[in-house]
Order: structure tokens, then sequence, then C-alpha cells
């Protein structure tokens, strides 16, 4: 947060040589006479010459800090006050100088000390409590300062400075509305001031108003072509937006300006990730990695962006690296997890998974993965367990609910699996999964007239898949019903003409209606589709 700016003067030239003959009194009159006529640097040469001769002389050493401090150059201005006080000198305005150098060297808490010595010296003096109050604000002691500064401008209410030390102690004491005020009135007074501006820019932000930010960002702009603060502003308002493309953009001329600034880069990233332009958002995180290599959310974004680029050998790397700065980082376990997963190494996969259950038991997608992955490895009952976690939060979970009832079928659970079945279909009444599940476990109980209303409503709701065709076919066939047996086996082989089993039983259907030469030319085409189903012929 500003306070308020400063400007630095030539540095001065080297020292005089000593001129004898002269009184350090007569150098003293020479040296004002100099400034009176504006030769300010040849007035420091004269008093130069004279310290070389008369070191230790007070008035000498006063004026020479006096002109310093004239020049800018306050750390040679403040040694040379220093120096004076050594001597034992009692020089209140010396004093008060040394204490605004001080303060311009950024030297704050020295500086609040000067001021305050002062006020015991002249308590009068009103510009020692503007002094002293900018101190306490540098101190990060706002009560203090508030109250030097309205002090200050009880005597002096139009005072820019201390109105705009005001204002910024207000603000650093959450006393925004007030703080808005002053700023307006500086504003209204003086509407360049960039350093109310940049501060109204700032409240705006902590308020979340995106129009008084974009508002107070084009106002500085409009004579701070290149404002970062500005530009800063406008970037936020971009993201509040979601104008990603202005977002890109703005962080891309900020880090031209500051190219080892990690909050640009980073927010570069981000914008350009939005875009889906990956590349970019890369080398964002990358170059916010190399200023802050501890960033941990920088590698855990820029693994995320190499896996939409299916870079997983890259995302590994991020994700590993993020774990290292935090090891229990349940977002990037989970990550990692899935780009196991996806790279073909279930084990490690199923490991990682496990780790992060460990210490979150409540991640449910993590509960699933897991039990897909064990429904894959075939342990069916640890798949039974997850799927199981994975629906105590959200008990809908259609997915987990198909694949706990297959998990549970393949663990020969087979009511259980049923009532799963069952509790998806209460929900989906028309569940494609729901249906082909109890159907399956109607056909493993050798129910087949419950399996065929199964089938027959699947076959309702528009499936038609060569499989189920063939099962319903089959189903009907075992129960009599050959016409329509025949005809599903057709269905089937419409949708796959060279379905094997569906050949070899349309075969055997035809051949029970006595119909032996279409059945052999039947079974003729199943052995040229499957030739293993010739085993079974002779038999």
């Amino acid at each position: 947060m500003n306070t308020h700016r400063l400007s630095k003067s030539p540095a001065p030239a080297a020292g005089a040589h000593a001129r004898p003959g002269l009184s350090p009194e007569a150098s003293l009159a020479r040296a004002v006479e100099l400034h009176l006529e504006g030769q300010t640097r040849e007035a420091f040469d004269e008093l130069e010459a004279a310290l070389h001769m008369s070191p230790e002389h007070p008035e000498l050493l006063a004026a020479r800090g006096h002109v310093l401090c004239e020049l800018g150059q306050y750390a040679d201005a403040a040694k040379s006050y220093n120096k004076l006080f050594e001597g034992g000198a009692a020089n209140p305005a010396a004093l008060y100088n040394l204490a605004v150098c001080l303060e311009k060297l950024g030297r704050w808490e020295e500086s609040a000390e000067r001021f305050t010595e002062v006020l015991t010296l002249e308590p009068e003096r009103s510009e020692v409590k503007l002094g002293w109050g900018i101190c306490q604000l540098h101190l990060e002691k706002p009560e203090s300062a508030l109250a030097a500064f309205e002090e200050y401008l009880q005597d002096q209410p139009a005072d820019e400075t201390a109105l705009f030390g005001k204002a910024v102690a207000l603000q650093l004491l959450w006393r925004c509305d007030e703080a808005a005020v002053l700023y307006h009135d500086i504003l209204r007074r003086n509407p360049r001031s960039e350093e109310a501006l940049t501060n109204m820019l700032a409240l705006a932000l902590t308020r979340k108003d995106h129009e008084a930010v974009h508002r107070f960002a084009e106002q500085l702009l409009a004579f701070r072509p290149y404002s970062q603060t500005a530009m800063e502003g406008l970037a936020s308002v971009a993201f509040h937006r979601s104008d990603f493309e202005a977002a890109a953009k703005l962080c891309m001329k900020l880090v031209e300006l500051n190219p080892d600034h990690f909050e640009r880069w980073f927010n570069f990233g981000v914008a350009c990730q939005k875009l889906k332009d990956y590349e970019s958002a890369v080398r964002g995180y990358s170059e916010a990695i190399r200023i802050r290599p501890d960033a941990r959310q920088a590698f855990v974004n820029l693994g995320v962006v190499k896996q939409e680029m299916n870079d997983l050998k890259g995302a590994q790397d991020a994700y590993e690296k993020a774990l290292m700065l935090a090891p229990d980082v349940p977002e990037v376990l989970f990550n990692l997890a899935t780009v196991q997963e996806l790279s073909g190494h279930k084990e490690e996969a199923g490991k990682m998974y496990e780790r992060l259950l460990a210490r979150h038991q409540d991640w449910d997608e993590a509960w699933f993965r897991l039990g897909y992955l064990r429904l894959e490895q075939t342990d069916y009952p640890g798949s039974v367990e997850a799927f199981e976690a994975a629906l105590r939060k959200n008990g809908n979970w259609s997915e987990a609910l198909v694949n706990l009832g297959l998990a549970q079928w393949k663990a020969g659970r087979l009511e259980a699996a049923a009532q799963t079945f069952e509790r998806l279909r209460a929900m989906m009444p028309e569940s494609v999964d729901a249906l082909r599940g109890l159907a399956a476990i109607a056909v493993e109980r050798q129910d087949f007239t419950q399996a065929l209303t199964y089938q027959a409503r699947l076959i309702d709701l528009g499936e038609r898949s060569p499989e189920l065709f063939y099962n319903t076919g089959l189903l009907l066939q075992k129960s009599g019903q050959l016409d329509d047996a025949i005809r599903l086996y057709h269905e089937a082989l419409a949708e796959r003409p060279a379905f094997g089993e569906a050949l070899l039983n349309l075969g055997h259907a035809l051949k029970a209606q006595g119909r032996t030469e279409q059945a052999k030319n039947y079974w003729r085409q199943a052995i040229d589709a499957k030739p293993d189903l010739a085993k079974g012929y002779f038999a």
C-alpha cells in the first residue's frame, strides 16, 4: 500500500579542497550567499572545504546536512547530522531534518525516535506529528498513525499527505468506508493522485467490487499507460468475468514488465489453462516454478495440464514433485493415482488410492476407482467393500450401484446382487444396466421365465445388441418357443452376421422343427465363423 513517493537528485560533486585563510564563520556566510543565489552545489563545495579545516564545527555540520537533504542525499545528510549530535549539539531544526532523512531512507524505527525527541523539545511543531504518523504506518501501527494524522489535520485540514495517511490508516484498520470517503476527497482535488487511485483500486478488490476496480484501473492508465497496478486490477476483473483471453494478454504484458514475478506467471498459466491453450499454460507454470521451486500448487496445475495433454509421464513427474512438498494432499494423491491407472500401472494406482483413503475415508470417487480396479483384478470381495464405501455418502450413485451389483454377482452373492440391481431399478425403472444384471442373475438361477421377462423389456426399450438377441433367443428355445427363438437369432445375425453361437443354435432350432437342410447350412456357417464350435458336433 502506498504512502508517498520520493525522488532523488544527482549526487553532489566530490569534496572541494580547503581554502586557507577563511574562518568557519566566513565560509558559512559564503555558503549562505551561494545558496541564496540558487547555487546549491557550490554552497555544498564551500561547506566541504570549510569542514576539511574544521571537521567538528556544529554550524558547518548542520548546514552541510541541510544542503545534502535538498540534494536528496539523505544517507550522507544523516551522517552529517549524527556527527553533529555526537558532539553534544542541541539543535531541534537539525534533529527534525535528521528524522526526515531517516524517514526517506525507510529507517522507520530510528526516524520515529528522532521525531519523538523533536516533539519533546518543541511540542507545538505540527509537521513533526505528520512525519511520526508516516513512520507509525510503516511500522504497522495504524492506530497510532491515525491519532497522529488526526491531530495534525486539526491545524492543517487540507494537507493532502496527512489526508492520504489517515485514509491508509483507516484502510489498514478495515474502516474501509471512511477510507473511501477520504480517497474520493483527495481525487476530487487531485484526479491524478496515483497513490489514491491505487489504494481505491485495492479497496475495490477487497470489496470484490469489480466495476469499481475496472473504473479506477482505467483512470490510472489514462495518465500512467504502463501502470502495473492498473493492469493487475484489469486482470482480476477479466478473471472474474471469465474473460480468460483478456486475462492471458494482461498477464503476458505484466510478465514482460517483470519476468521474475511468480504470481503473474502463475495467473498466466491459469488463464491459458482455462482457454485450453495447454502449451502456453505449461510455459506459465514452468516459469512460476523456476521463480519459486517450492510452489506446490504450480506443480499440481502443471500436472493437470500435462494430464490434459495426455503426457502421463510429465503429469506423474509434476504430481510426485508436489507430493514431495506436501506428502498427503488428497487431490494430488487422487490425480497421481488416476495417472498411474491410465498408464497401466494398476497395482501402483490401487496402492495410491488406499494411501489416500487411509486419511480421507469419505473420498467417494477414490473408493469408486479402487472398487473398479479390484473388479478388474478379480478381487470381488474387495471390490464390493470399496463400492459399498463409495455409496455411503451418495446412495443414489447409479454407476456405483451397477458396479456393486456386478461385483456381488461375481463374488457369488446372487441375492445381494439382485437387491442392488432392484435398488437401481427403483431409482431408474428403465435402467438397462439393472435389467441386464437381473436377467443374468435369473439365468444363473435357471429362472428362465423371469430372465425372459427382463430381456424382453430390454428389447422393448430399444436395446439392439447381438448378445441380447442371442440370449433371449436361447431362453425362448429352452422354453420350447422355437419360432420366437428363430426370429431373435436372425435379429442377432442381422447385427453381427458372423456370430458363431447364434448360427449354431439357429441350426439346432431349425433341426427341432424338422428343417434339417436349413440347419446344416447354418451349422456350416457357424464352423466357418468359429472353427472351435466343431468340437461338439459329433456329440
